[in-house]
This record gives C-alpha cells, sequence and structure tokens, in this order.
C-alpha cells in the first residue's frame, strides 16, 4: 500500500513591511545553516597548539576570609603548567567614558577570585594543566584555611535590629541620588523592631528606604478611591540558565591577547575587558561569532573571562577554562528576587487613584544592579497611576551574583501588581481587560520618577490597540462567558496582563565598505547571541541604498575585523539604536555616491539619484556610475570617501576602524545624530488559559497570546521568536523556576540544571500565538523598537492571573505558584507557602 504524504501547509507571510522591500520581510540570516548543522563555533570549540585547560577551586562556604593557601604539592604534580590566585589579579581600574569622565573603580566590585568569598561557589584560585583531569586532580590537592564569617540569605534577616552584615562594611547599596554619594556605595541599615510589626501578619515591612521619589497627592488619592488594596507579592531569583555557559579560551601573540568567549555585545566588551586586564584596548582581540544565549548575563561577557587570559600568560600557553553547569549555577548571574508590597486605590471604574510601592531587591553580594528602581519606572509608564510613590532597598547577600535578565525590574514589578489589578477587577465587577485599557499609557505618556520637578515621557504608546486587537484574537469575551468553568476536577482560568520596557538608546556609529566589485560589507559590532539584530539591523542599511540583499555581506563577531561603536546588546536597545545608526550610514553612503558622481560627471549632488546599484542624474535617468565604478573612483579620490578620513563625530574606536579599512572602496562612517523627543519603550498585551486539577495541583497553558507594540517589524520570524521565547522565559517564574537555600548553613540545593528547569516545549501550549501593530514609532527614522523585554513580565503576569481566575485570590502571594503550594492553599482557604521568606 503507498505511504500517504500529507503536504504541509504553506507558512503564510506575515503582512509586515507593505512599503519595503526587505524591511518587515523574513530571510535566511547569514548565519542560519552554521548554526543549523553544528559548524558554528562557540567558545569550547576553539583548540590551539600546546592548549591547557583550567579548573576552578569555588568555595565551600557562603561567607569567610581565606588565612592561608597550601599548593605546593598541586604545583609539584606533573601536568600542572601554573595557578592562577587573587594576589595574580590587576588591581580594580577606573574606566574613561566617551566624553572623558573617569568613573573611578568601585572597591566593592567582582575581581574573578577572592580571598574573601561571599557566596558558597565563588572561585578561589584557577589551575591550569595538560588536561581537565590532572587539573581537577590537583585542585583536590590543595587546602585551603577559611574564618567563617556571618552570611545573610534573606534580605529581611539583614534589615533587623543587630542583623548581621553580609560584606563587612555594610549591607545596602545606596545610589547616587540627587542628596546621595556621587557614586554607588555600600552603607549599613537596620530597622526597628517596630518596622518589624507587621512581619508577623506575612505584610512586608516598611522601614527607611535609601531610594524614593513621588508624584502626584496620595492621600487625597486613596481618600478618593472606592477600593484599596495592600498586597506583598514575593518573586523568584532565577538563574539566566544559557544553554552556552561562560566558557573562555584565551592565548597570547605578539604582545596582544585574543579571547574567545561567548558575549551579547562584542564591542562593548572590548574596553570592559581591557579594562580589567589594564592593557589598552587596541592590545586585545575579542572573538564571539556565536553566543549560546545571554538574557541579561553576558551583556559584556562576565569577570571570568579573565582568568584564562592571565593563566595563559602566566603558562606562556594558550588556556581553556570550561564551565560546568553547576559552576554556572554559581557564577553565571541571576535575577534580583523581590519582596514587595504595594498599596493600590482603585476609582468605581477601576482606574487607578493612587499607588504606594515598597520594593525590597537581592542584589546579591556585588555591583549595584538596577532592578528596584526600574520596577517604580515600568509600574508607573505601564499603568499611569494619578499619585504614586515609590520606595526602594538593594540589599546584599552572600548568594551568588546577580544581573540584569530580561526585563530586570520591569518582570518583578509586573508580577507584584498584575494579581492586584486582578483582584480588583474581580470585587468591582469590572472586565479584566477593561481595567486594564483605562489604565495602559497612550501616546506620549508620562512617567516616574520627576527629573527636575518634571515627569519624564515615551517617544510613543500604542498599546490600547495591541490590547483591543489582542482581545479579539484570543476571543476573550468568549471564553469568559463558558460555563461551567469546572468540569469534574478541572477548573479553568483566563488571565491577561500588560508588559513593557525600554525599547532602544541613541548616538551609535554606522560602518560599511562599498567595494570595487558592487558589494557591500556592513561592519557589526552587535553580538549574535540568537536574536538575529546582528544582522538584521543592516537590512536598513541595504533598504535605504536600495541594494539587492545578495550582494550584502556582514562582518561580525571578531574586533580585529574592524567593527564600529556599538550599543550594549541588552535592555532591548539593539534594534532601535542599530537600526537607527544603519539608516545614519547608509544616508551618508547616499550623500558621498551623489557627490562622487557630481566630481566625476559634474553638476552639483542634488542632481543625482541612487538606485538600482547606481548614481544617475534625476533627469533623464541615464548619465551615471555603477556602484562598483563609484567604489573605484572613491579609491582615487581618497579623503573621506575612501577612508583616510573620518567624520569629526563618530567614537575613536569607530575611528580607527575606518583608518583600517582605508584604501579597500567608499567607506563610510556615520554616527546616529536623529532627534529623539522621549524614552524610547515597547509594550506587549498578553493572554492566557490555564486548566487546573484542584485533585493533584498540577495544571497545564492551554493557550497563550502576545500582542507587541514594537514599532516598525524588521525581521517578522525573528520577531515572533523572541516574544514568544521571552514569553516563554516569564512564564518559567510563573510555573517553577527559583532558588532554594538551605537557611541554616547558606549553602543552595538547587544547584542543578533540573533543579531551576526554565520551561520546555512540554510546558507551553502547542500553538503559542504572536502578532504585532506595526506602526512606526514617530521618534526614529524607521520606527523600530527593541523586544526582548517586554514580553516577560506579561508572559508571567498573565499565567498567575489565569491561575487566580481558576482558584481564588487567596491561594498564593508568591511565584512560582507550584502543585503543592495549590494543594495545601486550596485545603486551608488561604495561602499556605511563608509570605515573605526568600529561596524557599
Amino acid at each position: 500500500m503507498p505511504r500517504r504524504v500529507i503536504e504541509p501547509d504553506k507558512p503564510t507571510e506575515p503582512p509586515y513591511g507593505a512599503q519595503y522591500r526587505l524591511i518587515g520581510k523574513n530571510y535566511v540570516t547569514a548565519d542560519l545553516y552554521a548554526k543549523v548543522t553544528g559548524k558554528a563555533k562557540y567558545a569550547e570549540d576553539y583548540r590551539a597548539a600546546g592548549m591547557l585547560f583550567c579548573k576552578l577551586l569555588l568555595s565551600p562556604l557562603p561567607h569567610a576570609r581565606i588565612k592561608r593557601i597550601e599548593a605546593r604539592e598541586a604545583r609539584a604534580m606533573p601536568g600542572v603548567k601554573a595557578i592562577l590566585t587573587a594576589d595574580d589579579l590587576p588591581a580594580p581600574a577606573d574606566s574613561l567614558t566617551d566624553n572623558g569622565t573617569v568613573i573611578k573603580a568601585s572597591r566593592w566590585g567582582e575581581r574573578g577570585l577572592t580571598m574573601e568569598p561571599l557566596y558558597q561557589g565563588e572561585p578561589i584560585l584557577a589551575v591550569a594543566a595538560v588536561d581537565e583531569l590532572t587539573a581537577a586532580a590537583a585542585i583536590e590537592t590543595i587546602r585551603v584555611d577559611f574564618e567563617p564569617l556571618p552570611f545573610v540569605i534573606d534580605p529581611l534577616d539583614t534589615l533587623r535590629p543587630g542583623g548581621p552584615n553580609p560584606r563587612t562594611d555594610g549591607n545596602v547599596w545606596v545610589q547616587p541620588w540627587p542628596q546621595g554619594p556621587p557614586q554607588p556605595q555600600v552603607a549599613a541599615l537596620k530597622w526597628t523592631e517596630a518596622d518589624f510589626a507587621e512581619y508577623k501578619e506575612g505584610r512586608l515591612p516598611m522601614g527607611q528606604a535609601p531610594d524614593a521619589w513621588s508624584y502626584g497627592d496620595l492621600d487625597a488619592g486613596f481618600k478618593n478611591a472606592a477600593l484599596v488594596l495592600d498586597e506583598t507579592f514575593v518573586t523568584p531569583d532565577t538563574s539566566h540558565q544559557t544553554l552556552e555557559t561562560r566558557s573562555a579560551m584565551a592565548y597570547w601573540q605578539n604582545g596582544k591577547v585574543y579571547v574567545h568567549t561567548g558575549t551579547q555585545s562584542t564591542y562593548q566588551t572590548l574596553p570592559v575587558l581591557a579594562r580589567w586586564l589594564h592593557m589598552d584596548a587596541s592590545s586585545v582581540v575579542l572573538i564571539s561569532a556565536y553566543t549560546g544565549g545571554g538574557f541579561g548575563s553576558k551583556v559584556t561577557g562576565g569577570v571570568s573571562m579573565i582568568i584564562p587570559a592571565l593563566l595563559a600568560k602566566k603558562a606562556n600557553a594558550p588556556v581553556m577554562m570550561r564551565i560546568s553547569r553547576e559552576e554556572e549555577t554559581f557564577i553565571g548571574r541571576a535575577r534580583p528576587g523581590f519582596q514587595g508590597r504595594m498599596k493600590v486605590g482603585f476609582s468605581r471604574e477601576g482606574r487607578i487613584t493612587a499607588l504606594d510601592m515598597f520594593v525590597i531587591s537581592d542584589n546579591g553580594p556585588y555591583d549595584a544592579q538596577g532592578d528596584a528602581p526600574t520596577s517604580g519606572r515600568m509600574v508607573s509608564l505601564l499603568y499611569q497611576p494619578q499619585a504614586m510613590r515609590w520606595r526602594g532597598v538593594t540589599v546584599l547577600t552572600n548568594t551568588p551574583p546577580r544581573s540584569a535578565q530580561s526585563s530586570p525590574g520591569g518582570m518583578q514589578g509586573i508580577a507584584i501588581i498584575e494579581p492586584i489589578i486582578a483582584k480588583a477587577a474581580r470585587q468591582l465587577g469590572v472586565d479584566q481587560v477593561a481595567i486594564r485599557r483605562l489604565n495602559c499609557p497612550e501616546g506620549k505618556a508620562p512617567y516616574g520618577p520627576p527629573v527636575q520637578g518634571k515627569l519624564q515621557h515615551a517617544t510613543s504608546a500604542f498599546l490600547k490597540a495591541a490590547l483591543d486587537h489582542g482581545a479579539e484574537q484570543f476571543k476573550w469575551q468568549e471564553r469568559v462567558a463558558r460555563k461551567p468553568k469546572r468540569i469534574g476536577s478541572k477548573v479553568r482560568g483566563v488571565g491577561v496582563s500588560l508588559s513593557c520596557y525600554v525599547g532602544g538608546t541613541i548616538g551609535f556609529d554606522g560602518l560599511l565598505v562599498m567595494k570595487p566589485d558592487g558589494r557591500i560589507a556592513f561592519q557589526s559590532g552587535i553580538g549574535n547571541l540568537g536574536t538575529e539584530s546582528v544582522i538584521d539591523v543592516h537590512r536598513v542599511g541595504a533598504e535605504m541604498l536600495g541594494v539587492p540583499w545578495e550582494k550584502c555581506d556582514i562582518v561580525w563577531g571578531d574586533t580585529s575585523k574592524n567593527v564600529p561603536f556599538t550599543c550594549v546588546s541588552g535592555g532591548s536597545q539593539t534594534t532601535h539604536a542599530m537600526t537607527r545608526a544603519a539608516h545614519a550610514v547608509a544616508m551618508a553612503a547616499r550623500q558621498r555616491l551623489q557627490e562622487i558622481a557630481a566630481k566625476s560627471l559634474g553638476g552639483s549632488p542634488e542632481d543625482y539619484e541612487v538606485a538600482n546599484e547606481r548614481v544617475f542624474r534625476k533627469e533623464d535617468g541615464g548619465a551615471g556610475m555603477t556602484l562598483a565604478q563609484a567604489a573605484e573612483r572613491a579609491m582615487q579620490l581618497g579623503g573621506i570617501y575612501d577612508g583616510h578620513e573620518a567624520p569629526n563625530d563618530v567614537n575613536t574606536f569607530t575611528k580607527a576602524s575606518v583608518a583600517a579599512l582605508a584604501g579597500q572602496g567608499l567607506v563610510v562612517a556615520a554616527r546616529d545624530n536623529y532627534p529623539r523627543d522621549g524614552v524610547t519603550h515597547s509594550y506587549v498585551a498578553s493572554f492566557a488559559e490555564v486548566e487546573v486539577d484542584v485533585e493533584t495541583g498540577t495544571y497545564q497553558i492551554v493557550d497563550f497570546l502576545a500582542y507587541a507594540d514594537v514599532g516598525t517589524v524588521i525581521h517578522p520570524a525573528a520577531l515572533g521568536g523572541q516574544i514568544l521565547g521571552r514569553s516563554t522565559l516569564g512564564i518559567g517564574h510563573a510555573i517553577g523556576q527559583k532558588w532554594v537555600f538551605d537557611p541554616h548553613y547558606g549553602i543552595m540545593v538547587s544547584t542543578r540544571f533540573y533543579h531551576n528547569k526554565p520551561p520546555t516545549i512540554l510546558d507551553v501550549p502547542v500553538n503559542m500565538q504572536w502578532a504585532a501593530l506595526d506602526i512606526p514609532d514617530p521618534e526614529t527614522p524607521v520606527g523600530a523598537r527593541g523586544i526582548g523585554e517586554p514580553p516577560v513580565g506579561g508572559g508571567c503576569a498573565s499565567i498567575l492571573n489565569a491561575l487566580s481566575d481558576a482558584l481564588g485570590d487567596e491561594i498564593f502571594r508568591r511565584a512560582p505558584v507550584n502543585l503543592d503550594t495549590i494543594l495545601t492553599s486550596l485545603e486551608a482557604g488561604r495561602p499556605m507557602q511563608h509570605p515573605l521568606m526568600a529561596h524557599i
């Protein structure tokens, strides 16, 4: 019997970019074949002659002082070539901004190796040997004498009167507010017993907060409210769990150090690495063509990458440092968990009249993270309260270091306020979509904190349209009206959430080379971390120049290949910032082409047009030259045309890259000098349906939709991947991801991948959906904004809201929501997890 062949449905091309040839169209990226065939080389894939392997000795204690290291036996072992300790590291170095401002080195910053470990798993020393087995065996022979010191796992413990400090000189970060110190510094803060009076009732204590701002009349807002809710909620600390750990390989050649590692930001990692090594950036080469995920943990790499570089110099041989999954859990960064409390006043219609927000952020032991202050800004913008006060405390603990994780602060703030809004809607009898539509931002929406007495504002917001379209596509009203909600032991619930985050920065450089063969090379300093922005943004340049994409080459992944000054690939900056830079350099190239034509064929530059791979007279379309001929002519003209001169306003690093490319054709660099009124943000409306088995506590996500307002869509397939992928990251915070610590010993018990497992294909609905408005942002040339962060908060909160719709408002007061939480709380009729304790 012949086998039946089922023809798959042909995918429908999304209706984006109708006015463009390349923008808004799907295409095969230049790196795709390498990724799907295994030809892509990540840091661990590199080998060099005589390469050594390094292993780390990690602290078994959460806080200690090292009194002695005895490593003579290890040094004498055959095959051991070098041992690196904190004494071998360069001192912390000052940094210099582009405008010449010196930022003094922080004495509280992380250094890579330490003699005072501040968390279990902190690296103390590294051994380089001929293979990993020898290095590991050597570490087993090293004896370290520790003097245990007081430690803190829960932020509230150190704030108590007489509570221990996580560092010998303090327990909180004080931010550089106008009345504060010039740079963040560590200080000691203790609350009173009276401050902790509400702790026993499960309400977050609200003592002195180093950071605060407000606007509007808060007291009047609460007085005039028809409903006031005062709720405490705890969000989890979660590892980034990138599939590629922060492995690195380094070697030295002719006075330069070459470092292979994963990073989100190719160019921006270079000066950081040079500063850590006390070297000039011109003597450092970073190779990072492929990075196996970052989510904020590898914004500019990590300080650990100096370990193989310094070992390689000490041993005079290349050194590979392969980081295990357990080591990655310790040094690979995580999102700060929040203990938060909000008092929110609502009018009868559901409008937020007043919002009093207090958050404690678990910062870990090192550099101050911005999650706490960012949470207030995102909540202020997203829900537009008529009056608001934000207070925050960034607390140090003896837990692994934190860093930005997709939607840092935004995710936590949204996860805290969204269940309150859902509860208010039920008590007021207002539809869940309607209450959010009433409060969501529109146009140049204002938000706190006030700057010089005035609220800031967004460049644009079309979230109401996204919410309306999303509700229609999700069939919200039909799902809400569906009866009965419960059949047997299965109960269904639906949830909706708003989400937003900063969507881009400005002021970076574009760089291209138009060559005599007619091809164009776009130099890209963006990291290739999986978002495809490393390539996507340059479609804008090709679009503006009218060049077929097949004749464009993207140069990326290696700072020795002359890349320009590029934004950090974090905070959803890249698409916005670098499409602006790509547009600027393309327009500068058009101008150069017109000038070349005028010099060669007569007339003025304004007489010429650039299209169809030619520059020609506008009048008759006849006299002109091909782009290839223009590139040859640029080499003859020299100066500003072939790279022997660079524009004055581009970054010094870009100028060096221009000089290195000189003479290869028409070399054009340009800075993004376009104006911008407001701060760029992107937005998502998320919808979810869950089904809970109240007899077992298990639940499934039945359906999910994220509808985005991200400006002009550049690459639909990549955009969809980001929307659903980052939504899934947020879903992980709702359904299972968290850290767990033994509070007595200060030791993490969730050290393995499966302990803190991100969602898999089995956890998400079969048919997750996404869509985008494709309305251009008016304050950027192409209209595009970033998308990496905005879906995360909505992914988390829409699931939490669907669960509360199914189960009621008195089941959970923290995320994630696990089956034991559901079962015990249903039986007791109230939330049964500890309302405030961290890491349970």
